[in-house]
């Protein structure tokens, strides 16, 4: 059955509401390994008085219901990839509260029948209590078995978005490794609310043609955004207002994570990820924009 693109459109995605707690906000901190030191480096992360939530923790939040494997829409469940993932703050996310995701399909680009197809999808989160928007968080997903389902020629101005480019011309200006910890995906998927058993089930992982479990991509996003607080905005999480990257390759559990930046002028910068062991790039095409 292929892609029946008006009615992945015009799906009916109900709100989500989520409330999670300080326990939450610390359980999701160490789940993207903070504190693997003792004492911890980064206090306000993990403990209680003074705890501050860290910005990714937006992109786990009021996910909702997994809609895309209703039948009718058609989706090949077995070949989706979870392309690129965005995320831009309009408040600080605090640490413990209610908020309300609320869904829509902005645009899937059909790249042909052995292409594929690539889906964006957003989520914006509300504060119940107020109705403001705390955060966008929208993610890319590749539909490797749905290409060619006939979809209408895009229009010039809604074309599918490009990667943010990388300098190729100089070394980062700036470089930062954090490690993760054998049991990191163990973790993460507690925090992260995602059950993959390709996390943590060794006979999965070979199914799915790993050597052993993998770490989950917004695992590495989560370091990633920890490594970029770091390096360009004082480890100060109000300061942090986007945050784009492409997943590029796989981690596992306990490799160290080198995140690379290059300045782009006040308020932006370009990064990268590369795992140190095996120099492989992993974290790709990043954008953060931040308070200078």
């Amino acid at each position: 059955m292929p892609l029946d693109y008006d009615k992945v459109m015009h799906w009916p995605i109900p709100d989500s509401v989520q409330h999670y707690t300080e326990r939450d906000t610390i359980l999701y901190a160490l789940g993207v390994g903070a504190a693997t030191e003792n004492p911890p480096q980064d206090p306000q992360f993990v403990y209680e008085r003074g705890l501050q939530a860290l910005p990714t923790m937006a992109v786990v939040l009021a996910g909702g219901d997994f809609w895309l494997a209703d039948p009718a829409l058609g989706i090949d469940l077995a070949r989706i990839l979870h392309g690129e993932q965005f995320l831009r703050l309009h408040q600080p996310l605090p640490a413990r509260g209610t908020l309300v995701g609320r869904h829509a399909v902005e645009a899937i680009f059909d790249k042909g029948a052995d292409k594929g197809a690539v889906m964006f999808l957003a989520r914006r989160l509300y504060a119940q209590s107020t109705n403001e928007l705390v955060a966008e968080v929208k993610m890319a997903i590749f539909l490797r078995g749905n290409g060619g389902f006939g979809g209408p020629a895009q229009d010039p101005s809604t074309v599918q978005p490009k990667p943010h480019p990388l300098p190729t011309d100089r070394a980062p200006d700036a470089t930062l490794d954090l490690i993760t910890r054998p049991e990191q995906a163990a973790i993460y998927r507690l925090a992260g609310a995602d059950p993959n058993p390709i996390h943590i089930d060794a006979g999965m992982a070979r199914r799915a043609g790993f050597e052993r479990p993998i770490l989950h991509g917004l695992c590495s996003y989560g370091v990633a955004g920890r490594a970029v607080l770091k390096l360009l905005c004082g480890n100060e999480p109000a300061r942090l207002r986007r945050l784009d990257l492409r997943f590029a390759s796989p981690v596992y559990p306990g490799e160290t994570l080198r995140t690379e930046v290059w300045h782009e002028g006040p308020g932006r910068a370009a990064f990268q990820v590369r795992v140190v062991e095996r120099d492989q790039l992993v974290l790709s095409n990043g954008c953060a924009e931040f308070d200078a």
